[in-house]
Protein backbone atom coordinates (compact mmCIF):
# COMPACT_ATOMS: atom_id res chain seq x y z
CA UNK A 1 0.00 0.00 0.00
CA UNK A 2 1.32 3.45 -0.88
CA UNK A 3 2.08 6.01 1.79
CA UNK A 4 -0.33 8.91 1.98
CA UNK A 5 1.07 12.14 0.55
CA UNK A 6 1.98 14.83 3.00
CA UNK A 7 0.47 18.19 2.24
CA UNK A 8 2.97 20.96 1.85
CA UNK A 9 2.21 24.12 3.76
CA UNK A 10 3.83 27.44 3.06
CA UNK A 11 2.85 28.96 6.34
CA UNK A 12 6.29 29.75 7.63
CA UNK A 13 6.97 33.09 9.30
CA UNK A 14 10.17 33.23 7.25
CA UNK A 15 8.05 34.01 4.18
CA UNK A 16 7.33 37.47 5.59
CA UNK A 17 10.98 38.31 4.97
CA UNK A 18 10.20 38.30 1.23
CA UNK A 19 8.34 41.58 1.71
CA UNK A 20 11.65 43.39 2.32
CA UNK A 21 12.98 43.34 -1.28
CA UNK A 22 9.56 44.49 -2.50
CA UNK A 23 9.13 47.40 -0.09
CA UNK A 24 12.70 48.76 0.09
CA UNK A 25 12.91 49.85 -3.59
CA UNK A 26 9.58 51.65 -3.16
CA UNK A 27 11.13 53.95 -0.54
CA UNK A 28 12.27 56.64 -2.98
CA UNK A 29 13.75 58.88 -0.30
CA UNK A 30 16.59 56.35 -0.03
CA UNK A 31 17.90 57.01 -3.54
CA UNK A 32 16.47 60.30 -4.73
CA UNK A 33 19.95 61.86 -4.83
CA UNK A 34 22.66 62.39 -7.41
CA UNK A 35 25.53 62.05 -4.95
CA UNK A 36 27.47 60.03 -3.91
CA UNK A 37 28.77 58.67 -7.18
CA UNK A 38 30.44 55.30 -7.57
CA UNK A 39 32.68 54.90 -10.63
CA UNK A 40 30.91 57.91 -12.13
CA UNK A 41 27.42 56.45 -11.72
CA UNK A 42 24.85 58.31 -9.60
CA UNK A 43 23.50 56.76 -6.43
CA UNK A 44 20.26 55.71 -8.17
CA UNK A 45 21.98 53.32 -10.58
CA UNK A 46 24.29 51.50 -8.22
CA UNK A 47 21.64 51.31 -5.53
CA UNK A 48 19.35 49.49 -7.98
CA UNK A 49 22.07 46.85 -8.28
CA UNK A 50 22.26 46.68 -4.47
CA UNK A 51 18.48 46.08 -4.40
CA UNK A 52 18.97 43.09 -6.70
CA UNK A 53 21.59 41.68 -4.32
CA UNK A 54 19.20 42.28 -1.40
CA UNK A 55 16.49 40.31 -3.19
CA UNK A 56 18.83 37.42 -3.96
CA UNK A 57 20.13 37.30 -0.39
CA UNK A 58 16.63 37.46 1.09
CA UNK A 59 15.30 34.74 -1.21
CA UNK A 60 18.27 32.52 -0.38
CA UNK A 61 17.76 32.92 3.37
CA UNK A 62 14.03 32.17 3.12
CA UNK A 63 14.67 29.12 0.95
CA UNK A 64 17.31 27.72 3.31
CA UNK A 65 15.13 28.28 6.38
CA UNK A 66 11.93 26.80 4.90
CA UNK A 67 13.14 23.86 2.85
CA UNK A 68 12.36 20.44 4.16
CA UNK A 69 15.18 18.20 5.18
CA UNK A 70 14.88 14.68 3.85
CA UNK A 71 15.74 11.87 6.25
Amino acid sequence: MAEPERRRTDRSPWNWLLVVPIVVPLLTFLYNYDEPRLAGFPLFYWLQFAFILLGVATTTVVYQMTRRRRP
